[in-house]
């Protein structure tokens, strides 16, 4: 049933022009930056070439599209998922969906599933931009494999919040700013660590809970299981809770 439910919400997906509009839009800016970070790394290459241990392509190029493409994703993620249960509710089609022989489980996990294979997808298609690199320099491919297990990643967390938020109003217009604003205040919550007023463990807390914080050192292919965990984590406690809420719809009042 989760994998019906997940080929349903992926159908539906390229049924809509929304998801066609976010793939052209996303890989023309991504394209975009791609190109312009590559010319400037082609301008600077020669007084690269007599520094010792200078920056490759993969810091100057690939590192940062990937990172841009977290910070286009985050904006686009909540106008995915604010119509997974919201809109639901607001046709007031819930009831129907509930009295099939589905869990509250199988409803979440596929809704979450498909719109997790719309945005594998794009990042398949993103991922081909640095590889193309291969035609004609050198890349670190483990640095590059990171940085792409980072995305993934961080864009699994972005959806399981977004799913969350959508269960929580009947409104897809309100569920998508909420998740816009959840995703960006733990995105940036560790720069109120940098204040020096900060206590040093109050600066650590923050940090821990930074998707930011997280993401970076993948950027830079250092693989940290710590890191790993946290997104593991995170998604794993926002898909419970968009359960929970589920299931507490599905009850009557």
């Amino acid at each position: 049933m989760i994998k019906i439910i997940a080929l349903r919400e992926l159908k539906s997906l390229f049924l809509s022009p929304l998801a066609w509009t976010i793939l052209a839009i996303t890989q023309f800016i991504l394209c975009y930056q791609f190109l312009a970070q590559l010319e400037t790394y082609l301008q600077i290459q020669a007084k690269l070439s007599v520094l010792e241990s200078s920056p490759g392509i993969t810091d100057l190029v690939i590192a940062p599209l990937l990172g841009g493409a977290a910070i286009v994703l985050l904006l686009i993620i909540p106008l995915l998922t604010m119509r997974t249960v919201s809109e639901e509710q607001k046709n007031q089609t819930l009831p129907l969906l509930f009295s099939a022989p589905v869990s509250m489980s199988q409803i979440i996990l596929g809704k979450y599933l498909g719109i997790l294979g719309f945005l594998l997808i794009l990042i398949a298609l993103i991922s081909l931009m640095p590889l193309s690199l291969l035609l004609g320099a050198a890349i670190d491919l483990g640095q590059m494999s990171a940085a792409v297990l980072g995305l993934m990643l961080i864009v699994a967390a972005f959806t399981a919040a977004g799913i969350y938020i959508s269960t929580l109003t009947r409104q897809p217009a309100i569920a998508a700013v909420g998740s816009f604003g959840l995703l960006l205040f733990l995105w940036i919550i560790n720069w109120a660590g940098t204040s020096a007023d900060t206590p040093i463990e109050g600066q650590n807390i923050l940090a821990w809970f930074s998707l930011l914080n997280h993401f970076e050192p993948l950027l830079k292919g250092v693989f940290s299981t710590a890191d790993i965990v946290y997104y593991l984590l995170f998604i794993w406690l926002f898909l419970v809770m968009s359960i929970r809420r589920l299931d507490r719809l599905r009850l009557p009042h």
